[in-house]
């Protein structure tokens, strides 16, 4: 077994998984996983740059994690940070890279959006590829915080596409006024980003046979939050959301639920994490376009993603 360890640095949050893997049998053996909501994102969809505050909030996460590494004995070489949406985007993406080579010793990568949906592929199907109930192709659908990735493949990929439609990127272009999020979205607002969402749709069928495929896979926050909102959980239990399977009514409902609630009433949710209280409707509205677009009944939900991929990727 080698110890390897994957950082997934997105729009919303800081993520780290620390595993020992063996290759040749395909063993996985997940030691800590743990996420930070830094919101490096924060405006830039706005201002084409990484906020100052955001920056910090980052490189305080990565501190804690290079303690973590040290802990569990991973070297620079067996680490692999990879760097999404928001870095992709910005003009000053070379402070954010100086900044985490000084505190973890490697270079982060800021990957392509392809490169994202590869790695989001491999993470989220490896497991699921035994479960011979579940039809093929699958749709791997990762809704970030600045981008949504979409992945059609059977064993492997078979075509992908980044589109910039995320949690964040969607309430920070539709339901801030002033600096501040609309306390429930006016319907107005939420045509305005239900339209962009479909105009991201169009573009990702324009290489992504979306259609094709016959299991919908759910990845990331937004979607593992709304699973845990449906299964009623009295805190965020990653072993009971792992693989449950959530109907398109039940996100229908939830995603109106989020959208129509208070942020009083969204942040008394035992499972929300506070970091997402003010995005998760964007999110599921983004879950509930997905799924009326393929006419898929339910979506499975893959706690393995990005990261473990990843992971896999350093093995």
């Amino acid at each position: 077994m080698t110890r390897v360890a994957g950082i997934d640095c997105g729009t919303n949050s800081i993520r780290l998984l620390v595993a020992d893997v063996d290759p040749a049998t395909g063993e996985f053996a997940e030691l800590d996983r743990r996420m930070t909501i830094v919101r490096l994102g924060q405006g830039v969809d706005k201002t084409g740059r990484l906020a100052p505050e955001a920056l910090e909030r980052t490189f305080e996460a990565c501190t804690a994690y290079a303690q973590v590494l040290a802990q569990y004995g991973v070297p620079a070489e067996r680490l692999r940070f990879v760097a999404t949406s928001a870095s992709r985007d910005a003009e000053n993406r070379d402070e954010f890279v100086r900044g985490v080579k000084e505190i973890l010793g490697v270079e982060p990568e800021v990957i392509s959006g392809d490169q994202e949906a590869e790695f989001s592929f491999t993470g989220a199907t490896k497991e699921l590829a035994a479960h011979e109930h579940l039809e093929r192709p699958f749709l791997v659908v990762d809704i970030g915080g600045g981008s949504t990735e979409f992945v059609v493949g059977e064993e492997h990929v078979r075509a992908a596409r980044s589109v910039d439609v995320g949690c964040v990127r969607m309430t920070e272009r539709h339901l801030v006024v002033d600096g501040v999020v609309t306390d429930p979205p006016t319907a107005a607002q939420i045509a305005a980003m239900r339209a962009d969402i479909e105009a991201a749709l169009d573009q990702a069928e324009e290489s992504v046979p979306l259609h094709e495929a016959r299991t919908l896979v759910g990845l990331a926050g937004s979607v593992t939050t709304v699973a845990g909102i449906v299964l009623g959980l009295p805190e965020y239990e990653s072993s009971q959301i792992h693989h449950s399977r959530i109907s398109y009514e039940q996100v229908r409902e939830i995603s109106e639920r989020m959208l129509t609630e208070t942020h009083a009433e969204r942040a008394a949710i035992p499972v929300m994490h506070p970091g997402r209280v003010d995005v998760i409707g964007a999110g599921a509205l983004v879950l509930l376009a997905v799924m009326e677009r393929i006419g898929a009944s339910e979506v499975v939900v893959s706690e393995h993603d990005i990261l473990d991929g990843i992971a896999w990727s350093v093995a």
